[in-house]
């Protein structure tokens, strides 16, 4: 199979990659070919076996979308996106990059199999972003989507592009509704939810986080682990499982900034948490306010997605994948 993996510099993508050159078997069949697409140069994963392409490509920019699926990939992943806070704060570029680079993408693949009969599978990364306003505690997978937030409403139309071209039988889609990824390895980015990985990240290493927003508040958060399985397992569904409904709400956990830390002191100590700065941002805390809290992804349960069950094994996932399985904090003189 030839995966295309679109956002294959960031965390998520690169990781992706990465799980492909460890195991490219999925669903009984290999991942002999890899097309790897950002704005910036993605790296090839050491190991792969099969044959890779790195390219340069911006899919809000003409032509792009066409270069990239000139290949004619079995499965194109469309992860490229720019971050919520980011998003927010430019209206233009996040239109620009949100909305019309999947538009561009889609557009590509309708008339390129309108002329060869070609129709890959289009895994898209959604985010719970698209829910807003007043919703209950705990949202089913039938609740409406009201997004308050400008990423979140680029996700929402992005999902209703992606079932009406599945509809049409022009690609079959799949779009995941991914949750808050924590704990993110590397730097800090834009992303209004970014503390929630910075008050786990950096007190592990010895640094001060910032956290803008009470304890009290409440998320829906996974590992980059759970994420990458997420990716992994939709490749493999079967079109008539998923139905007329193509956008799924994956599962997560949902906790408090309270209990995220707690778990932190209870596997690294009170030294590491004490590196934890409470520092109130309104902005921030407005846009996570408007986020959701909790689901109930019957529906991607139901077809196999899985994801962590304590908040202390997303801790001990990022120690293990990114700090070589030790905290250096707690083991500083």
């Amino acid at each position: 199979m030839h995966f295309l993996i679109i956002g294959a510099a960031g965390m998520i993508g690169r990781k992706f990659a990465e799980s492909l050159a460890s195991d490219a078997i999925l669903g009984g069949k290999t991942v002999d070919r890899l097309t790897l697409a950002d704005v910036v140069s993605p790296q090839e994963p050491a190991g792969f076996r099969g044959d890779v392409s790195c390219l340069t490509a911006d899919l809000s920019s003409p032509g792009a979308a066409e270069q990239l699926i000139s290949g004619r990939p079995d499965v194109i992943y469309h992860l490229a996106a720019i971050v919520s806070g980011e998003a927010e704060a430019d209206f233009e570029k996040g239109y620009r990059i949100n909305l019309d680079g999947t538009r561009n993408l889609f557009e590509a693949i309708r008339k390129a199999g309108g002329e060869e009969g070609w129709k890959p599978r289009v895994v898209y990364a959604s985010s719970n972003a698209v829910y807003g306003g007043d919703f209950p505690d705990v949202i089913p997978d039938d609740y409406i989507l009201t997004p308050q937030t400008s990423y979140g409403t680029q996700k929402a139309i992005g999902e209703l592009l992606l079932a009406d071209y599945t509809r049409r039988g022009i690609f079959q889609g799949i779009g995941l509704r991914l949750p808050t990824i924590c704990v993110r390895p590397g730097k800090p980015n834009r992303a209004a939810s970014g503390f929630f990985s910075g008050i786990i990240r950096e007190p592990l290493v010895g640094l001060d986080a910032v956290l803008p927003v009470p304890d009290t508040v409440r998320h829906w958060m996974t590992s980059p682990r759970s994420a990458i399985g997420f990716l992994r397992h939709a490749a493999t569904l079967d079109p008539a499982q998923v139905g007329d409904r193509p956008n799924l709400t994956m599962p997560a956990l949902s906790v408090t900034v309270g209990e995220q830390i707690e778990a932190l002191r209870r596997i690294a100590g009170d030294r590491v948490v004490a590196h934890i700065r409470r520092e109130p941002d309104p902005l921030i805390a407005r846009i996570v306010n408007g986020w959701a809290r909790a689901f109930d992804p019957q529906r991607a349960l139901s077809l196999g997605f899985t994801t962590e069950t304590r908040f202390e094994d997303i801790i001990l996932a990022h120690i293990e994948g990114e700090l070589g399985g030790r905290i250096p904090e707690r083991h500083a003189a």
